[in-house]
C-alpha cells in the first residue's frame, strides 16, 4: 500500500490531481494498440476450420453465394465486424447510403469509416495526453482544463471522417447537377439515333468520364445493374437515391411513367434536357446576381478603411496639432 500511495503522490505532484487517471488512460490506449495487431494476426482456430470443412458440402449454393457476396472485401476487417458496423440494419445502411453518395461504392466502406472514426479519436486522445504532459512545461491545470485538452482533440478527430463525408456528398451532388444536362442531351441524340434506352445509358457512362466523372459514374453502375437482369425501375429508383439530386429523381419518375404509359421516350427526353438546359441557365443567372451581394462587405472592408485615413487623416493630423499647440497657450 505504501507503494502504492509513493506512486500515486508522484503523479499526482507532477501531472496534477488527475494524473493517475491520465497514466490509467494512457495505459488503456497503449494496449488497445498493441491488442488490435495481435487480433489482426490471430492463427484460425483448428476447430472452427474442422466444422467449416464438414459442414461445407451441406451448405452448398447458399455458402457459394454468400462467398460472391463477401468476395472482395477486407478479411482482417472482418474479425472486426461486430464492432466496425452498425448492428441496426437500418442504421447501416443509411451510413452506406451515405458513403455511396459520396462516392465511396467499396464493401468495406461502412467497416472503414468506422475504424477512421475510431483510429482518429484515439489519436486525438494521445495528442490530448501529450499537450498535457509533454509540451504543457511547468504550466498546471486544473481538472476543467485537463478535460477540454483531452476530450476536445479526441472529439475532433472523431468527428472529422464525418465533416469529410458531408462535405464529398455536396461537392458529388454539385458535380452531377452541373453535368446532368450535358448527359441528357448525349442521352438524347443516342436515343434518337436509334439506339434504346440501355444502349444510350452504355454509351453516356463512357462518354461522361472524361468531363463529369461522377455521373459517368453512376450511370456504369446502372447499366451493371441492367445487364444483371434488375427490374429497370428499381435500378432507376436506386440510382435517383445514390444521386441525392432532385433533378435526377425527376428524371428517373419521368423515365418510369413513360414506360408505363407507352409514351416515347425520345419525346421525354427531349422536353426534360430542354428544362435541364433551361434551369442550368436559370442557376448561372442566379449566381451572377448574388455576386454584387456577396462582394458588397468585401469591397467595403477593403475600400472604406483606406478612404477614410486618406480623407480623415489629414483633418485628425491637424485637430492634433492644433490641440497640442493651443495647450500651453491657454494655459498661460
Amino acid at each position: 500500500m505504501e507503494f502504492l500511495s509513493s506512486i500515486n503522490t508522484f503523479l499526482t505532484e507532477n501531472l496534477g490531481e488527475f494524473g493517475p487517471l491520465i497514466v490509467v488512460g494512457v495505459l488503456g490506449l497503449f494496449m488497445i494498440l498493441v491488442t488490435v495487431p495481435l487480433m489482426l494476426n490471430q492463427p484460425e482456430d483448428p476447430l472452427k476450420k474442422l466444422q467449416r470443412s464438414t459442414t461445407a458440402p451441406k451448405k452448398g449454393k447458399k455458402e457459394k453465394k454468400e462467398r460472391l457476396r463477401q468476395a472482395g472485401q477486407n478479411e482482417q476487417l472482418e474479425k472486426f465486424a461486430t464492432f466496425l458496423e452498425p448492428k441496426d440494419k437500418e442504421e447501416y445502411s443509411a451510413v452506406q447510403l451515405k458513403l455511396r453518395q459520396a462516392g465511396y461504392q467499396s464493401k468495406d466502406a461502412v467497416r472503414f469509416f468506422h475504424f477512421s472514426q475510431f483510429a482518429l479519436g484515439i489519436i486525438g486522445l494521445l495528442i490530448g495526453v501529450l499537450l498535457v504532459t509533454v509540451f504543457a512545461g511547468e504550466q498546471e491545470f486544473d481538472g476543467t482544463q485537463i478535460g477540454i485538452r483531452l476530450l476536445v482533440p479526441g472529439a475532433i478527430g472523431y468527428f472529422i471522417p464525418k465533416y469529410w463525408i458531408t462535405r464529398r456528398v455536396a461537392e458529388r451532388q454539385e458535380a452531377i447537377t452541373a453535368g446532368f444536362p450535358d448527359t441528357l442531351d448525349l442521352m438524347l441524340v443516342c436515343v434518337e439515333a436509334g439506339q434504346s434506352l440501355d444502349q444510350a445509358i452504355v454509351r453516356v457512362a463512357s462518354e461522361m468520364k472524361a468531363s463529369y466523372p461522377d455521373i459517368a459514374t453512376e450511370f456504369e453502375v446502372v447499366a451493371y445493374e441492367m445487364k444483371a437482369g434488375k427490374e429497370k425501375d428499381s435500378v432507376l429508383r436506386d440510382f435517383a437515391t445514390r444521386c441525392g439530386v432532385q433533378d435526377v429523381s425527376a428524371f428517373v419518375t419521368v423515365m418510369i411513367q413513360s414506360a408505363t404509359f407507352g409514351t416515347s421516350i425520345a419525346e421525354a427526353l427531349r422536353v426534360y434536357a430542354g428544362e435541364m438546359r433551361d434551369k442550368r441557365v436559370m442557376r448561372a443567372e442566379e449566381a451572377a446576381n448574388k455576386l454584387p451581394t456577396k462582394m458588397t462587405l468585401a469591397t467595403m472592408m477593403l475600400t472604406v478603411p483606406p478612404l477614410l485615413l486618406i480623407l480623415v487623416g489629414p483633418s485628425a493630423k491637424g485637430i492634433m496639432d492644433f490641440g497640442s499647440g493651443a495647450g500651453p497657450g491657454v494655459g498661460g
